[in-house]
This record gives C-alpha cells, structure tokens and sequence, in this order.
C-alpha cells in the first residue's frame, strides 16, 4: 500500500476545509483576501476534524476496520474533534471575556488574542467533509491503482 494515498486524503481535506472557510469567512466579514480568516482557528468548519476524519476514512477503507491502524487512527480523530469543541472552544470563550474584562475597566493590560475553537456544527461539518473527501480519495485512488 503506498503510503502517500493517505497523506493525499488528509491534505486534500485540508485544502478543501481551508478554502471553505476562508469564502464563508471572507462573506462573513465583507472583505476578500483577508488572511486571517485561514490563520486564525474556529470558524466553518473545522480544518482539524476534516483532517483527521478524512485520514481516519482513508485508512478504513484501504486497510479495514478492524486493524490496530485505523483504531489508533479512530481515537486521535476523537480527540482532535473532542479538543476542538470542548477544551478550545472553552478557553476560547474565557479568553473573551477576559478581553471584555479590559476593555471595561480601560485597564493598561495587553489585550490577549482569543483562539476561540470549533462549535458542535463546525466540527460536524468537518467530520463530514473529511469522510466525503476520504471516501473519495479511497475510491478514486482504488480506480487509478495507486
């Protein structure tokens, strides 16, 4: 099995899931060709989870389910998906309030930068992104004999 069909199925997730987010980002706040819709994590849909899911789908469809691969590759997906919506969008959240926090009290203290994280619909929506592209590339790869 050549190794780089995997990494074709998560990069062309990460593209696909990046340009999505970078139009709706640039619709969302009126401007094109702002970079900071793509640097900056959060927003529709998440990047991360598009990722691993499509390398997750990948790796099911060419080695099976039930191999060691695909079950470590299942929980590394569950937890990237777990952190996007959980644990960063948390400390996303406090980060806010925080910056809210200073502006009110027009303290002299550095406004932070806020990473907010993912919603639930965000990284479901990467999710499904992911499983599409990486039942493609399976497909399609399986087509080529790669």
């Amino acid at each position: 099995m050549n190794i780089s069909i995997y990494l074709i199925g998560a990069a062309l997730a990460w593209v696909i899931a990046q340009l999505i987010k970078y139009i709706l980002g640039s619709i969302k706040n009126g401007r094109w060709f702002d970079s900071s819709v793509v640097l900056h994590s959060g927003n529709m849909p998440s990047v991360h989870t598009a990722t691993v899911v499509s390398l997750v789908t990948v790796i099911g469809l060419k080695d099976g389910i039930d191999t060691a691969l695909f079950a470590t590759a299942l929980l590394f997906a569950a937890v990237v998906a777990y952190d996007a919506m959980g644990v960063r969008r948390s400390s996303g959240e406090q980060g806010q309030s925080i910056r809210e926090a200073i502006k009110n009290k027009s303290m002299k203290a550095r406004i932070p930068y806020v990473a907010l994280g993912h919603t639930k619909l965000e990284v479901a929506v990467g999710a499904i992104l992911g499983l599409a592209v990486g039942i493609f590339v399976a497909f399609f790869t399986a087509t080529i004999n790669l």
